[in-house]
């Protein structure tokens, strides 16, 4: 991509986060945008964020889900930034969740880690779990600043992975479940708006465990020089165990899950 197209399109991250709206996909007005420019001029919204005083405290993985993948044409995991600005973490298993300034939110139902250690580069997932402090049920709202949500790989790295909020319940040490590796393939959730049960989905859609997810991380971010590593003390968010569905303020969402001890959360959107 030229030079002038990508400082314009790093300029244009940076007023869209600032100035929220819908405008074309990057990639139909940024020819040669590639999923590698794409997390180059994400890093520049990085660095204005850090600039204003936001402070980092974890990574979100998006499009782990291999299900919904023909459905939005984005055949490849991608990451993201998940900042002290956009964590909020639940209350007795409930919290308040501002939707304001996110464009299309929608809600997605994941697992998180909480690091104790940089995690090895491998798929083998007790040496993972070495790595892992605490699990976690997240849910994460994602959003799309291109209208219907068409989008391309590279549209989402460039848009720090369609990070909106994350909401985080009770930890967890991964001491306290037994044979958790084995578990999470096979853990289910519930989601639902109001009383009306929206979705359902499994440990397994996100790249066969929420742990080779973590994998997945660690060897993309192994070829990103530019990329911090993965360090003690961060939030890892996975990715959506169903589809994401759309949210608005006024609205309760919940969930719950079957076959992994973590609490569900329940969601008041303003």
């Amino acid at each position: 991509m030229a030079a002038a197209a990508y400082d314009a399109l790093a300029a244009e991250l940076i007023d869209l986060h600032e100035s929220p709206r819908e405008v074309p996909p990057f990639s139909e007005r940024f020819p040669g945008l590639t999923p590698e420019a794409g997390y180059r001029a994400a890093r520049h919204l990085h660095a204005h964020r850090l600039a204003q005083g936001w402070q980092p405290r974890g990574r979100k993985i998006g499009f782990t889900n291999r299900t919904l993948w023909p459905r939005y044409g984005v055949f490849e995991p991608m990451w993201g930034t998940v900042y002290e600005q956009t964590l909020v973490f639940a209350q007795d298993n409930r919290a308040r969740v501002p939707l304001a300034g996110l464009t299309q939110p929608r809600i997605e139902p994941e697992i998180a880690f909480k690091l104790k250690a940089s995690p090895p580069r491998t798929r083998d997932p007790d040496r993972l779990l070495e790595a892992i402090e605490c699990i976690m049920h997240s849910v994460e709202i994602v959003q799309c600043h291109h209208p219907e949500w068409k989008v391309t790989l590279a549209d989402c790295c460039a848009d720090n992975g369609l990070h909106g909020r994350l909401v985080v319940g009770t930890p967890l040490k991964v001491e306290q479940i037994p044979g958790l590796a084995q578990m999470l393939p096979g853990a289910e959730i519930v989601l639902r708006k109001g009383a009306a049960t929206v979705d359902r989905g499994v440990g397994a859609n996100v790249l066969d465990s929420p742990l080779m997810a973590l994998a997945f991380l660690v060897e993309v971010l192994a070829n990103q020089p530019d990329a911090p590593p993965l360090a003690a003390g961060e939030i890892i968010s996975t990715g959506v165990l169903t589809d994401a569905h759309p949210v608005a303020p006024g609205e309760t969402w919940s969930t719950a899950f079957a076959g992994l001890p973590l609490p569900g959360l329940t969601l008041e959107f303003t």
